[in-house]
């Protein structure tokens, strides 16, 4: 392939990732906010319970279609742009996402349809069962995923013969070195994008001051979601840096945006990496946080990327940057998460309209962390797709600049338009709002399912 096509089919594969990622994020949040709900419902027997699982179910079945297109569309890529990255790393990846399809995929396709559609046909607890195995569900397809992903970034139990890489100990090619904190770092983001999506939306019904009760039980569980888990995401990501930083040096030299080694370093705000010349034309940072941050001392020495040859470098402004939208957008989760332990104390959480507009506008907040992280993390990696031991040059498919435009555009047009639909139906959820809805199962009653009904008119036509 030419440079410009294998450019090319870089951002195509990077955008398709990326866009992708966004729904299995979300959906993994949602699923387990929904089994927290439904455990709350099971508890109390309150009927405000059993009206935000509709009203958050209806969302999540919209989120989870969307999400199993896009991955659908995304694989296509391995034979069409990757084809010899297929070939190598085939046997290795192909066994580990048909697992993925055979145990998480059928375990969610098997019970969504009572999840969904169970009201008033079996018991709260059965459907309760039905809700966690579909949760559960996305979790084992989080582990396949992280798995097979982890193993392009720390290669492990495999063998190769004739070009190909054939997995020889399963456990140590599943769980390799980078998996073990790789994973929780993913599950932990997926709660953050979940968390901060319901914590908008609902900081936008307070204030329109409409479904104020529904709202602020929602509000309330998503900010106490966000504030639990924020100190131990920070932990996660500086425990995965130091593991990085053993496995692939030249990523965390990378992201800091330094060339050479720096004691006493800032933390660098921006820079304009000059690669030819391995200096940074400008930069700016705030001095010591390098190296407290790094090295935990006021004096300690940052890794520069000359540590690293030249064609062995990632793209240090790309790793850089994406790592500093997603590092700064965890200090704003951060300070979301103290502002709204001050708040509850004070009284004052679901009326503070400051902080209500900037938990609306903190709406995709973790979604973005979500992306930036990915391609940090795979930008980083390069120039290898698998690292150490298949470069992205050597992997890419012998397409002309026609061929691979034309399928760009193709997944560009896809995309945008699954995007736009996504936008609007959700909106329109949201504009309706949740259902008065009475609490059938506690009383008995057999009446009409009416759960279908907040849905567009796609889906309901895909579910009956």
């Amino acid at each position: 392939m030419n440079n410009f096509a294998e450019l090319l089919s870089r951002f195509q594969f990077g955008f398709t990732a990326c866009y992708h990622i966004m729904f299995p994020a979300l959906s993994i949040g949602l699923a387990w906010f929904l089994v927290l709900i439904h455990g709350l419902y099971l508890k109390t027997g309150k009927a405000d319970y059993f009206r935000i699982y509709k009203f958050w179910a209806s969302i999540f079945a919209l989120n989870f279609s969307v999400g199993v297109v896009t991955g659908i569309f995304m694989s296509f890529q391995f034979g069409l742009n990757w084809s010899k990255f297929s070939y190598a790393a085939g046997p290795v990846l192909g066994s580990i996402i048909g697992l993925e399809v055979m145990t998480a995929f059928f375990l969610e396709a098997g019970f969504l349809g009572i999840m969904l559609l169970g009201w008033n046909r079996v018991n709260k607890k059965v459907h309760f069962f039905a809700t966690l195995m579909v949760a559960l569900g996305t979790l084992i397809s989080a582990t396949w995923i992280l798995g097979a992903n982890s193993w392009l970034h720390t290669p492990a139990g495999f063998k190769v013969s004739n070009g190909q890489f054939f997995i020889v100990e399963w456990w140590h090619a599943l769980f390799n070195p980078s998996f073990y904190i790789r994973y929780p770092h993913m599950l932990l983001a997926s709660m953050f994008a979940a968390s901060f999506f319901v914590a908008g939306i609902s900081a936008w019904y307070l204030l329109k001051g409409k479904y104020t009760g529904f709202a602020r039980t929602c509000y309330s569980i998503a900010l106490g979601v966000i504030t639990i888990l924020i100190p131990v995401q920070l932990w996660v990501g500086d425990t995965l840096y130091g593991k990085m930083s053993v496995y692939q040096p030249a990523k965390t030299q990378a992201l800091e945006g330094f060339w050479d080694d720096t004691p006493t370093a800032p933390y660098l705000l921006f820079i304009n990496p000059d690669a030819k010349n391995q200096r940074n034309k400008t930069q700016i940072g705030i001095p010591y946080l390098g190296s407290v941050l790094v090295d935990h001392s006021l004096h300690g020495t940052v890794a520069g990327l000359k540590r690293t040859p030249p064609k062995e470098q990632p793209n240090m402004a790309m790793t850089f940057y994406f790592f500093r939208i997603m590092f700064l957008i965890a200090i704003l989760m951060f300070f979301v998460a103290l502002t709204s332990i001050a708040l509850r104390f004070t009284g004052k959480l679901f009326t503070k309209r400051w902080f209500l507009k900037l938990s609306l506008w903190m709406t995709p907040a973790g979604v973005i962390a979500t992306m930036a992280g990915w391609i940090t993390s795979e930008t980083g990696r390069q120039p290898y797709v698998i690292y150490g031991l298949l470069r992205t040059t050597e992997a890419s498919s012998s397409l002309s600049n026609f061929q691979v435009i034309f399928s760009f555009g193709l997944f560009l047009i896809v995309y945008a338009v699954l995007l736009a639909a996504y936008i609007i139906f959700v909106c329109k959820i949201v504009k309706k709002g949740p259902e008065t809805i009475h609490d059938t199962i506690k009383t008995g009653e057999r009446k009409k399912d009416n759960f279908i009904s907040g849905l567009p008119e796609t889906i309901k036509l895909s579910i009956k």
